[in-house]
Protein backbone atom coordinates (compact mmCIF):
# COMPACT_ATOMS: atom_id res chain seq x y z
CA UNK A 1 0.00 0.00 0.00
CA UNK A 2 1.70 3.28 -0.88
CA UNK A 3 1.09 6.54 0.89
CA UNK A 4 -0.01 7.70 -1.99
CA UNK A 5 -2.83 6.14 -2.72
CA UNK A 6 -6.35 6.22 -2.75
CA UNK A 7 -6.83 3.58 -0.34
CA UNK A 8 -4.43 4.58 1.91
CA UNK A 9 -5.59 8.06 2.54
CA UNK A 10 -9.38 7.87 2.68
CA UNK A 11 -9.51 4.47 3.88
CA UNK A 12 -6.93 3.23 6.02
CA UNK A 13 -4.90 6.41 7.29
CA UNK A 14 -8.64 7.68 8.77
CA UNK A 15 -10.00 4.53 10.35
CA UNK A 16 -6.40 3.99 12.02
CA UNK A 17 -6.06 7.27 13.27
CA UNK A 18 -9.92 6.98 14.72
CA UNK A 19 -9.10 3.87 16.36
CA UNK A 20 -5.86 4.97 17.77
CA UNK A 21 -7.41 7.98 19.70
CA UNK A 22 -10.54 6.20 20.80
CA UNK A 23 -8.75 3.91 22.83
CA UNK A 24 -6.97 4.33 25.93
CA UNK A 25 -3.29 5.71 25.44
CA UNK A 26 -1.81 1.94 26.82
CA UNK A 27 -3.82 0.26 24.03
CA UNK A 28 -2.05 2.54 21.38
CA UNK A 29 1.01 0.83 20.56
CA UNK A 30 -1.18 -2.32 19.46
CA UNK A 31 -3.26 -0.42 17.66
CA UNK A 32 -0.61 0.84 15.86
CA UNK A 33 1.02 -2.76 15.19
CA UNK A 34 -1.97 -4.26 14.21
CA UNK A 35 -2.26 -1.19 11.82
CA UNK A 36 1.43 -1.88 10.65
CA UNK A 37 1.07 -5.49 9.93
CA UNK A 38 -2.07 -4.85 8.34
CA UNK A 39 -0.40 -2.18 6.13
CA UNK A 40 2.67 -4.95 5.34
CA UNK A 41 0.66 -7.79 4.55
CA UNK A 42 -1.10 -5.73 2.01
CA UNK A 43 1.21 -5.82 -0.18
CA UNK A 44 2.74 -8.57 1.17
CA UNK A 45 1.28 -10.85 2.32
CA UNK A 46 3.75 -14.03 2.18
CA UNK A 47 6.86 -11.98 3.41
CA UNK A 48 5.29 -10.72 6.36
CA UNK A 49 6.12 -14.29 7.96
CA UNK A 50 9.61 -13.23 7.18
CA UNK A 51 8.97 -9.78 8.94
CA UNK A 52 7.92 -11.50 11.74
CA UNK A 53 10.40 -14.27 11.86
CA UNK A 54 12.97 -11.22 12.23
CA UNK A 55 11.46 -9.57 14.77
CA UNK A 56 11.24 -12.94 16.72
CA UNK A 57 14.91 -13.66 16.19
CA UNK A 58 16.15 -10.15 16.83
CA UNK A 59 13.90 -10.07 19.74
CA UNK A 60 15.46 -12.67 21.53
CA UNK A 61 18.98 -12.40 20.73
CA UNK A 62 18.25 -8.87 22.63
CA UNK A 63 17.51 -10.40 25.55
CA UNK A 64 20.45 -12.94 25.05
CA UNK A 65 22.64 -10.12 25.03
CA UNK A 66 21.29 -8.49 27.58
CA UNK A 67 21.33 -11.18 29.87
CA UNK A 68 25.13 -12.12 29.34
CA UNK A 69 26.62 -8.51 30.28
CA UNK A 70 28.41 -10.19 32.67
CA UNK A 71 29.96 -11.95 30.03
CA UNK A 72 31.96 -9.98 27.13
CA UNK A 73 32.41 -13.38 25.21
CA UNK A 74 29.41 -14.80 25.67
CA UNK A 75 27.39 -11.82 24.69
CA UNK A 76 29.49 -10.85 21.84
CA UNK A 77 29.39 -14.81 20.49
CA UNK A 78 25.62 -13.80 20.51
CA UNK A 79 26.06 -10.83 18.93
CA UNK A 80 28.07 -12.20 16.06
CA UNK A 81 25.07 -14.68 15.67
CA UNK A 82 22.42 -11.89 15.73
CA UNK A 83 24.54 -10.09 12.92
CA UNK A 84 25.09 -13.44 10.58
CA UNK A 85 21.35 -14.43 11.03
CA UNK A 86 20.34 -10.56 10.22
CA UNK A 87 22.49 -10.35 6.90
CA UNK A 88 21.93 -14.28 5.80
CA UNK A 89 18.45 -13.11 5.28
CA UNK A 90 19.29 -9.87 4.06
CA UNK A 91 21.72 -11.63 1.13
CA UNK A 92 19.85 -14.38 0.29
CA UNK A 93 16.43 -12.28 -0.61
CA UNK A 94 18.28 -9.60 -1.78
CA UNK A 95 21.74 -11.02 -3.21
CA UNK A 96 20.63 -14.53 -4.46
CA UNK A 97 20.03 -13.29 -8.35
CA UNK A 98 23.21 -11.19 -8.33
CA UNK A 99 25.20 -14.08 -7.29
CA UNK A 100 23.52 -16.31 -9.78
CA UNK A 101 23.74 -14.05 -12.54
CA UNK A 102 27.41 -13.38 -11.78
CA UNK A 103 28.12 -17.44 -11.63
CA UNK A 104 26.41 -17.93 -15.24
CA UNK A 105 28.79 -15.48 -16.80
CA UNK A 106 31.95 -16.55 -15.16
CA UNK A 107 31.02 -20.35 -15.64
CA UNK A 108 30.94 -22.22 -18.86
CA UNK A 109 27.27 -23.58 -17.92
CA UNK A 110 24.36 -22.49 -16.65
CA UNK A 111 22.93 -22.57 -13.53
CA UNK A 112 19.31 -22.23 -13.29
CA UNK A 113 17.61 -20.54 -10.81
CA UNK A 114 14.58 -18.70 -9.76
CA UNK A 115 14.27 -14.53 -9.27
CA UNK A 116 12.96 -14.14 -5.83
CA UNK A 117 10.99 -10.98 -5.38
CA UNK A 118 12.85 -8.63 -2.95
CA UNK A 119 10.04 -8.30 0.25
CA UNK A 120 9.59 -5.06 0.78
CA UNK A 121 11.14 -2.78 3.12
CA UNK A 122 13.59 -5.63 4.49
CA UNK A 123 16.36 -3.94 3.62
CA UNK A 124 15.42 -0.83 6.17
CA UNK A 125 13.76 -3.12 8.85
CA UNK A 126 17.16 -5.39 8.99
CA UNK A 127 19.16 -2.27 9.08
CA UNK A 128 17.09 -0.80 12.24
CA UNK A 129 17.10 -4.56 14.13
CA UNK A 130 21.26 -4.97 13.34
CA UNK A 131 21.23 -1.42 15.07
CA UNK A 132 19.07 -2.66 18.24
CA UNK A 133 21.08 -5.72 18.98
CA UNK A 134 24.67 -3.68 18.29
CA UNK A 135 23.28 -0.83 21.07
CA UNK A 136 22.35 -3.43 23.32
CA UNK A 137 25.69 -5.36 23.40
CA UNK A 138 27.48 -1.75 23.21
CA UNK A 139 25.52 -1.15 26.70
CA UNK A 140 23.46 2.18 25.18
CA UNK A 141 20.17 0.86 25.59
CA UNK A 142 18.73 -2.30 27.45
CA UNK A 143 16.53 -4.70 25.62
CA UNK A 144 12.98 -4.18 25.39
CA UNK A 145 11.04 -6.70 27.41
CA UNK A 146 7.63 -5.90 26.30
CA UNK A 147 7.65 -7.87 22.68
CA UNK A 148 4.57 -5.63 21.34
CA UNK A 149 6.68 -2.37 21.93
CA UNK A 150 9.75 -4.23 20.01
CA UNK A 151 7.64 -5.40 16.75
CA UNK A 152 6.14 -1.82 16.84
CA UNK A 153 9.77 -0.73 16.81
CA UNK A 154 10.45 -3.14 13.71
CA UNK A 155 7.02 -2.77 11.85
CA UNK A 156 5.70 0.66 12.34
CA UNK A 157 4.27 1.84 9.04
CA UNK A 158 5.09 5.30 8.63
CA UNK A 159 8.96 4.59 8.01
CA UNK A 160 8.44 0.48 7.26
CA UNK A 161 9.07 0.54 3.45
CA UNK A 162 10.93 3.87 2.82
CA UNK A 163 12.52 4.84 5.78
CA UNK A 164 14.10 6.92 7.91
CA UNK A 165 16.06 4.40 9.21
CA UNK A 166 15.19 4.82 12.87
CA UNK A 167 17.74 3.75 15.69
CA UNK A 168 15.77 2.14 18.79
CA UNK A 169 17.75 4.43 20.81
CA UNK A 170 16.11 7.36 19.26
CA UNK A 171 12.80 5.79 19.89
CA UNK A 172 13.15 3.68 23.26
CA UNK A 173 11.01 6.44 25.50
CA UNK A 174 8.45 7.00 22.55
CA UNK A 175 7.59 3.73 22.94
CA UNK A 176 6.88 3.55 26.38
CA UNK A 177 5.01 7.51 26.42
CA UNK A 178 4.91 10.28 23.81
CA UNK A 179 3.33 13.73 23.51
CA UNK A 180 -0.04 13.94 22.15
CA UNK A 181 -1.84 17.18 20.77
CA UNK A 182 -4.00 19.59 18.02
CA UNK A 183 -0.68 21.42 17.42
CA UNK A 184 1.64 18.68 17.16
CA UNK A 185 -1.04 16.39 14.93
CA UNK A 186 -1.65 19.30 13.01
CA UNK A 187 2.20 20.08 12.12
CA UNK A 188 2.25 16.48 11.32
CA UNK A 189 -0.62 16.76 8.63
CA UNK A 190 1.56 19.70 7.15
CA UNK A 191 4.11 17.62 6.78
CA UNK A 192 2.40 15.13 4.93
CA UNK A 193 0.48 17.29 2.66
CA UNK A 194 3.96 18.97 1.66
CA UNK A 195 5.67 15.08 1.10
CA UNK A 196 2.38 13.98 -0.82
CA UNK A 197 2.40 17.12 -3.27
CA UNK A 198 5.76 16.17 -3.46
CA UNK A 199 5.84 12.66 -4.17
CA UNK A 200 2.27 13.10 -6.49
CA UNK A 201 2.80 16.55 -8.03
CA UNK A 202 6.61 17.04 -8.39
CA UNK A 203 8.16 13.75 -8.68
CA UNK A 204 5.42 11.86 -10.91
CA UNK A 205 5.40 14.74 -13.36
CA UNK A 206 9.36 15.31 -14.24
CA UNK A 207 9.70 11.27 -13.62
CA UNK A 208 7.24 11.69 -17.27
CA UNK A 209 9.61 13.72 -18.39
CA UNK A 210 12.82 11.15 -17.45
CA UNK A 211 10.47 8.39 -19.15
CA UNK A 212 10.31 10.05 -22.35
CA UNK A 213 13.91 11.00 -22.87
CA UNK A 214 15.15 7.52 -21.31
CA UNK A 215 12.37 5.95 -24.10
CA UNK A 216 14.34 7.25 -26.71
CA UNK A 217 16.33 5.36 -29.77
CA UNK A 218 20.29 4.74 -29.11
CA UNK A 219 21.47 7.40 -31.54
CA UNK A 220 18.22 9.83 -31.50
CA UNK A 221 19.65 11.72 -28.46
CA UNK A 222 21.64 15.70 -28.72
CA UNK A 223 23.53 16.35 -25.63
CA UNK A 224 21.20 18.85 -24.65
CA UNK A 225 18.36 16.06 -24.09
CA UNK A 226 21.10 13.68 -21.95
CA UNK A 227 21.03 16.45 -19.66
CA UNK A 228 17.38 17.34 -19.99
CA UNK A 229 16.74 13.75 -18.60
CA UNK A 230 19.47 13.27 -15.95
CA UNK A 231 18.34 16.38 -14.07
CA UNK A 232 14.29 15.15 -14.70
CA UNK A 233 15.49 12.00 -13.36
CA UNK A 234 17.35 14.07 -10.08
CA UNK A 235 14.84 15.65 -9.43
CA UNK A 236 12.32 12.67 -9.35
CA UNK A 237 14.07 10.75 -7.07
CA UNK A 238 15.16 13.59 -4.69
CA UNK A 239 11.21 14.44 -4.83
CA UNK A 240 10.12 10.67 -4.61
CA UNK A 241 12.25 9.74 -1.86
CA UNK A 242 12.09 12.98 0.38
CA UNK A 243 8.46 13.28 -0.51
CA UNK A 244 8.06 9.43 1.60
CA UNK A 245 10.65 10.86 4.45
CA UNK A 246 8.21 13.85 4.60
CA UNK A 247 5.34 11.61 4.89
CA UNK A 248 6.63 9.15 7.34
CA UNK A 249 7.98 12.19 9.78
CA UNK A 250 4.21 14.22 8.99
CA UNK A 251 2.66 10.64 10.16
CA UNK A 252 5.10 10.11 13.08
CA UNK A 253 3.89 13.26 14.59
CA UNK A 254 0.43 12.40 13.84
CA UNK A 255 0.21 9.39 16.35
CA UNK A 256 2.64 10.99 18.75
CA UNK A 257 5.95 9.90 17.52
CA UNK A 258 9.06 11.99 16.47
CA UNK A 259 11.56 10.49 13.81
CA UNK A 260 14.84 12.68 12.42
CA UNK A 261 15.02 14.78 9.35
CA UNK A 262 16.10 12.90 6.48
CA UNK A 263 16.82 15.44 3.90
CA UNK A 264 17.75 18.90 3.80
CA UNK A 265 18.05 20.31 0.43
CA UNK A 266 21.04 17.92 -0.85
CA UNK A 267 21.21 20.26 -4.60
CA UNK A 268 22.09 23.29 -2.69
CA UNK A 269 25.53 21.38 -1.26
CA UNK A 270 29.09 22.77 -2.24
CA UNK A 271 30.56 19.50 -2.36
CA UNK A 272 30.03 16.20 -2.69
CA UNK A 273 30.89 15.48 0.98
CA UNK A 274 28.27 18.15 1.73
CA UNK A 275 25.87 16.31 -0.03
CA UNK A 276 26.03 13.37 1.61
CA UNK A 277 25.17 14.91 4.71
CA UNK A 278 22.29 16.10 3.44
CA UNK A 279 20.89 13.50 1.72
CA UNK A 280 19.49 10.13 3.31
CA UNK A 281 20.76 11.06 6.28
CA UNK A 282 19.83 8.59 8.84
CA UNK A 283 21.47 6.05 6.25
CA UNK A 284 24.40 8.40 6.21
CA UNK A 285 24.41 8.00 9.94
CA UNK A 286 23.44 4.35 10.16
CA UNK A 287 26.78 3.66 7.90
CA UNK A 288 29.09 5.82 9.81
CA UNK A 289 27.61 5.13 13.63
CA UNK A 290 28.00 0.81 12.72
CA UNK A 291 30.62 0.49 10.11
CA UNK A 292 32.70 3.38 9.74
CA UNK A 293 33.56 4.24 13.44
CA UNK A 294 34.25 0.70 13.96
CA UNK A 295 36.50 0.30 10.96
CA UNK A 296 38.88 2.93 12.57
CA UNK A 297 36.42 6.57 10.98
CA UNK A 298 39.05 8.84 10.07
CA UNK A 299 41.62 8.02 13.45
CA UNK A 300 44.25 5.70 11.50
CA UNK A 301 46.50 6.27 9.05
CA UNK A 302 45.26 7.55 5.45
CA UNK A 303 46.14 4.23 3.61
CA UNK A 304 43.72 2.59 6.13
CA UNK A 305 41.19 5.60 5.73
CA UNK A 306 40.96 5.48 2.35
CA UNK A 307 40.23 1.55 2.69
CA UNK A 308 37.59 2.33 5.38
CA UNK A 309 35.65 5.12 3.23
CA UNK A 310 35.59 2.48 0.20
CA UNK A 311 34.32 -0.56 2.20
CA UNK A 312 31.51 1.78 3.39
CA UNK A 313 30.55 3.38 0.09
CA UNK A 314 30.75 -0.11 -1.49
CA UNK A 315 28.53 -1.55 0.84
CA UNK A 316 26.49 2.09 0.54
CA UNK A 317 26.38 1.27 -2.95
CA UNK A 318 25.27 -2.26 -2.54
CA UNK A 319 22.82 -1.46 -0.16
CA UNK A 320 20.66 0.41 -2.71
CA UNK A 321 20.62 -2.44 -5.50
CA UNK A 322 21.53 -5.66 -5.97
CA UNK A 323 23.46 -5.00 -9.30
CA UNK A 324 27.13 -4.55 -10.33
CA UNK A 325 26.20 -0.82 -10.94
CA UNK A 326 24.79 0.13 -7.95
CA UNK A 327 28.45 -0.96 -6.69
CA UNK A 328 29.99 1.39 -9.26
CA UNK A 329 27.73 4.00 -8.00
CA UNK A 330 29.08 3.84 -4.28
CA UNK A 331 32.33 3.37 -5.31
CA UNK A 332 32.09 6.56 -7.18
CA UNK A 333 31.00 8.63 -4.39
CA UNK A 334 33.93 6.86 -1.98
CA UNK A 335 36.32 7.67 -4.61
CA UNK A 336 35.17 11.11 -4.97
CA UNK A 337 34.89 11.90 -1.07
CA UNK A 338 38.98 10.53 -0.88
CA UNK A 339 39.44 13.01 -3.85
CA UNK A 340 37.73 16.13 -1.72
CA UNK A 341 39.71 14.87 1.35
CA UNK A 342 43.28 14.60 0.29
CA UNK A 343 43.33 15.94 -3.11
CA UNK A 344 41.53 19.16 -4.25
CA UNK A 345 39.36 19.48 -1.11
CA UNK A 346 41.25 22.92 -0.31
CA UNK A 347 41.39 24.20 -3.50
CA UNK A 348 37.37 23.64 -4.41
CA UNK A 349 36.55 25.92 -0.84
CA UNK A 350 38.62 28.33 -2.28
CA UNK A 351 36.27 28.58 -5.24
CA UNK A 352 33.29 31.00 -5.55
CA UNK A 353 29.94 29.59 -4.53
CA UNK A 354 28.40 29.23 -7.42
CA UNK A 355 30.82 27.05 -9.04
CA UNK A 356 31.21 25.06 -5.65
CA UNK A 357 27.88 24.49 -5.92
CA UNK A 358 27.66 23.49 -9.98
CA UNK A 359 30.68 21.57 -9.26
CA UNK A 360 28.94 19.26 -6.62
CA UNK A 361 25.64 19.06 -8.63
CA UNK A 362 26.97 17.84 -11.93
CA UNK A 363 28.98 15.18 -9.76
CA UNK A 364 25.33 13.92 -8.45
CA UNK A 365 23.68 14.31 -11.78
CA UNK A 366 26.44 11.87 -13.10
CA UNK A 367 26.16 9.70 -10.37
CA UNK A 368 22.06 9.11 -10.65
CA UNK A 369 23.05 7.91 -14.30
CA UNK A 370 25.17 4.54 -12.40
CA UNK A 371 22.01 4.68 -10.38
CA UNK A 372 18.98 4.81 -12.98
CA UNK A 373 21.14 2.32 -15.84
CA UNK A 374 20.31 -1.23 -15.98
CA UNK A 375 23.86 -1.94 -16.52
CA UNK A 376 27.27 -0.89 -16.39
CA UNK A 377 27.88 -0.58 -20.29
CA UNK A 378 24.72 1.72 -20.67
CA UNK A 379 25.55 3.60 -18.06
CA UNK A 380 28.46 4.60 -20.05
CA UNK A 381 26.86 4.81 -23.26
CA UNK A 382 24.79 7.68 -21.33
CA UNK A 383 27.38 9.33 -19.36
CA UNK A 384 29.26 9.20 -23.39
CA UNK A 385 26.07 11.08 -24.52
CA UNK A 386 25.96 13.90 -22.09
CA UNK A 387 29.41 15.10 -22.96
CA UNK A 388 28.94 14.53 -26.56
CA UNK A 389 30.15 11.06 -27.45
CA UNK A 390 27.71 8.80 -29.51
CA UNK A 391 25.09 11.95 -28.99
CA UNK A 392 23.19 13.01 -31.77
CA UNK A 393 24.53 16.84 -31.71
CA UNK A 394 24.46 19.01 -29.30
CA UNK A 395 20.88 20.13 -29.18
CA UNK A 396 17.71 18.67 -30.93
CA UNK A 397 13.85 19.74 -31.20
CA UNK A 398 13.59 17.06 -28.67
CA UNK A 399 15.09 19.37 -25.95
CA UNK A 400 13.52 22.07 -26.69
CA UNK A 401 10.53 20.74 -26.60
CA UNK A 402 10.72 19.32 -23.30
CA UNK A 403 12.02 22.55 -22.07
CA UNK A 404 9.57 24.76 -23.55
CA UNK A 405 6.08 22.77 -22.57
CA UNK A 406 7.94 21.67 -19.21
CA UNK A 407 9.92 25.08 -17.90
CA UNK A 408 7.38 25.83 -15.32
CA UNK A 409 7.70 22.25 -14.25
CA UNK A 410 11.91 22.57 -14.09
CA UNK A 411 11.47 26.24 -12.31
CA UNK A 412 9.02 24.43 -9.82
CA UNK A 413 11.45 21.69 -8.91
CA UNK A 414 14.47 24.14 -8.83
CA UNK A 415 12.33 26.10 -6.46
CA UNK A 416 11.51 23.21 -4.17
CA UNK A 417 15.10 21.35 -3.73
CA UNK A 418 16.04 24.57 -1.59
CA UNK A 419 15.19 26.55 0.71
CA UNK A 420 13.95 29.24 -1.44
CA UNK A 421 10.14 26.97 -1.97
CA UNK A 422 9.60 26.72 2.05
CA UNK A 423 10.33 30.12 2.35
CA UNK A 424 7.44 30.95 -0.98
CA UNK A 425 5.21 29.08 1.03
CA UNK A 426 5.39 30.06 4.61
CA UNK A 427 5.08 34.08 3.25
CA UNK A 428 1.91 32.69 2.01
CA UNK A 429 0.84 31.57 5.35
CA UNK A 430 2.44 33.80 7.48
CA UNK A 431 1.97 37.40 5.46
CA UNK A 432 -1.27 37.39 7.34
CA UNK A 433 -1.11 38.84 11.32
CA UNK A 434 -0.41 36.41 14.04
CA UNK A 435 -3.85 34.56 15.23
CA UNK A 436 -6.98 32.89 13.46
CA UNK A 437 -6.65 34.90 10.11
CA UNK A 438 -2.67 32.94 9.48
CA UNK A 439 -3.75 29.90 10.79
CA UNK A 440 -7.03 30.25 8.56
CA UNK A 441 -4.66 31.09 5.83
CA UNK A 442 -2.50 27.99 6.30
CA UNK A 443 -5.75 25.38 6.08
CA UNK A 444 -6.26 27.24 3.00
CA UNK A 445 -3.23 26.52 1.34
CA UNK A 446 -2.69 23.06 2.49
CA UNK A 447 -6.09 21.81 1.94
CA UNK A 448 -5.38 23.16 -1.24
CA UNK A 449 -2.36 21.02 -1.74
CA UNK A 450 -4.01 18.31 -0.42
CA UNK A 451 -7.07 18.72 -2.99
CA UNK A 452 -4.16 19.00 -6.32
CA UNK A 453 -2.34 16.18 -4.98
CA UNK A 454 -5.39 14.13 -4.98
CA UNK A 455 -6.52 15.43 -8.20
CA UNK A 456 -3.19 14.26 -9.58
CA UNK A 457 -4.08 10.81 -7.74
CA UNK A 458 -7.06 10.74 -9.87
CA UNK A 459 -6.50 11.90 -13.10
CA UNK A 460 -2.42 10.56 -13.68
CA UNK A 461 -1.60 6.52 -13.96
CA UNK A 462 1.98 7.73 -13.69
CA UNK A 463 2.19 6.64 -9.96
CA UNK A 464 5.93 4.73 -9.49
CA UNK A 465 7.82 4.39 -6.21
CA UNK A 466 12.06 4.06 -6.70
CA UNK A 467 12.62 2.83 -3.53
CA UNK A 468 10.38 -0.33 -3.25
CA UNK A 469 12.92 -1.72 -5.43
CA UNK A 470 15.66 -0.81 -2.68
Amino acid sequence: MLFSSVMFLFMFLPVTLAVYYLVSPKFRNMVMLIASLFFYAWGEPVYIILMMLSVIMNYFCGLDIDGKRGSHALAKRSLVFGIAMNLLVLGFFKYYGLVMETANALFPFEIPYRVLPLPIGISFYTFQALSYIIDVYRGDVRAQKKFTYFALYISMFPQLIAGPVVRYIDIEEQLRGRKYGVVKFGRGAMFFIRGLAKKVVLANSIGEVYEQVIGLQVGTVSVLTAWVGCIAYAFQIYYDFSGYSDMAVGLGKMFGFEFRRNFHYPYVSKSVTEFWKRWHISLSTWFQEYVYIPLGGNRCSAQRHIMNLLVVWGLTGLWHGAQWNFLLWGLYYGILLILEKYVWGALLERLPEIIQRVYAFVLALIGWVFFFSPNISQAQNYIGMMFGMGANGLADRQAVFLLTTHWLLFLLCIAGSSSMGWSLLRAVTESYKKGRTQRAASCIVYIGLFVISVSFLVTETFNPFLYFRF
